[in-house]
């Protein structure tokens, strides 16, 4: 039986950060990952694969559409999906790999196999049982599923997310179900590769919880991309027969029956918490409503000695939440003073454009019943963004009217998940939007336009 200081269950974005910030501070620490490579979902089926043909997909969309524009003349190129899957592959692995080198750096054991809790401080993978003074959950999560909807990625016609990453070739048709961050990037991708793409979502709304504005332009620049938006809608069921689906749903405006027949459906209503095999209800572990792992302020759950973070606990499903609680949680168990500031969590879409939000909505900021005050400067006056062929989104900060303290920001346009952070840097420090005015940025860049929407809650933007 081997003994450690921490064992970490799971190797995703959260168990990963966790297990080495730990070993940093001295932990002897392990982490049970029963995948055959590190990096949990984020990395293997989930964010960097997407990425990978998000960017593949927006240069093939660029070379069609804007390479002329710019002299660079000559053929489009072909898609050549075997190829493309391939660099998604290649980048998957490049990756993993780095993980783990961190984990020899670091001294990590990698356990290799499904753990379960069988007590506190006793961790199963196997026949091999091994003690821990404590563990962390980091299971993570995977995809939602919704009655009526039956996901088969082997057959590649009814799929989730991850089976939308490896079709065996570029449908002619797809319908996303759900008008989240996943379905919007997944069908973002098909799209520009030619797919016919439909998105039917059960709210009024595209990306539930975004600022307003940004909703708003969002779905009208992903409409002229070609993506259509059927809203307001429930699925009641979705069929595969022949290799071709067929999607039903009822519109909730007045209940009428609709149908759409489709090569490839892609159930993309959002995520829930993996838990399965650990045996926490048979340690008494407290789980909420949601079925997620009910922590304390410190990320203890109700056993001692047993914390959980990132997916697996309530909050967002983000990697980089994951991670901080990671490392939050590793700094408590070595008797530190772990901190994580939930109202500065940045969330991005990296279509194109890239949506990006930190802090407060405008409506979210009235709901505190404090005076607020709203800007946008638009990225037309932004001389970056136009020669990039990207100047339809905008910049808005949401600030205290009285204290002029920046209470959110949200951002639609050519880097926006990069622009964010010089405002989750400035929230962190309680800046006004006057500090970020008043700080010079460099010309041209599409920075400017998060400067220029701060001088737009003073006196005024310049450039417009």
């Amino acid at each position: 039986m081997s003994s450690y200081d921490l064992i970490v269950i799971g190797a995703g974005p959260g168990g990963y950060v966790c297990a080495i910030r730990a070993a940093q501070l001295g932990l002897k620490t392990a982490v049970v990952e029963g995948r055959e490579a590190l990096g949990g979902t984020c990395l293997n089926v989930g964010c960097i694969p997407s990425k990978a043909l998000l960017h593949a997909s927006h240069m093939y969309h660029e070379a069609g559409h804007n390479f002329t524009k710019m002299g660079l003349m000559g053929d489009a190129p072909n898609v050549d999906w075997t190829v493309m899957q391939s660099y998604k592959a290649d980048t998957v692995e490049t990756n993993t790999k780095g993980i783990e080198f961190l984990f020899k750096k670091n001294k990590i054991d990698w356990i290799k196999g499904w753990a379960e809790i069988t007590a506190p401080g006793k961790v199963k993978v196997g026949e091999d049982e091994h003690e821990a003074k404590n563990i962390v959950i980091a299971t993570g999560s995977e995809p939602a599923t919704l009655k009526g909807v039956e996901v088969d990625n082997e057959r590649g016609v009814i799929v989730d997310s991850t089976g939308a990453l490896t079709l065996p070739e570029i449908p002619g048709s797809m319908v996303v179900i759900g008008a989240g961050v996943i379905g919007l990037e997944l069908g973002s991708v098909y799209a520009r590769l030619g797919t016919e793409v439909t998105v039917i979502e059960y709210l009024d709304t595209i990306t539930p919880g975004m600022d307003a504005d940004v909703q708003k332009q969002f779905q009208k620049i992903l409409g002229k991309q070609g993506i259509k938006f059927v809203l307001g809608a429930a699925v009641q069921s979705a069929s595969a027969e022949n290799g071709k689906a067929k999607v039903s749903y009822k519109l909730r405006k007045d209940d009428s029956e609709k149908e759409i027949a489709t090569d490839v459906v892609l159930l993309a209503t959002g995520r829930r918490p993996y838990v399965d095999g650990l045996g926490l209800d048979k340690i008494g572990v407290e789980m909420t409503d949601k079925g997620q792992v009910k922590i304390d302020e410190h990320w203890q759950t109700s056993v001692k000695g047993i914390y959980a973070i990132g997916d697996a606990v309530p909050g967002l499903m983000l990697a980089h939440k994951a991670g901080d609680e990671g490392s939050a949680a590793a700094e408590v168990i070595a008797g530190k003073a772990g901190h994580v500031n939930y109202d500065v969590i940045p969330g991005v879409i990296y279509t194109t454009p890239e949506v990006a939000n930190v802090g407060l909505t405008e409506a979210a900021a009235k709901e505190t019943g404090r005076k607020i005050k709203t800007a946008k400067f638009p990225f037309m006056g932004n001389a970056r963004a136009k020669a990039m062929f990207q100047s339809d989104g905008f910049v808005k900060m949401v600030v205290d009217a009285e204290t002029d303290r920046v209470l959110g920001c949200h951002i639609i346009g050519p880097n926006a998940g990069e622009m964010i952070h010089e405002v989750c840097v400035a929230m962190e420090f309680g800046a006004s939007a006057e500090d970020i005015a008043l700080t010079c940025h460099a010309h041209p860049t599409t920075s400017e336009a998060v400067r220029e929407a701060a001088l737009a809650c003073g006196d005024g933007a310049i450039h417009v």
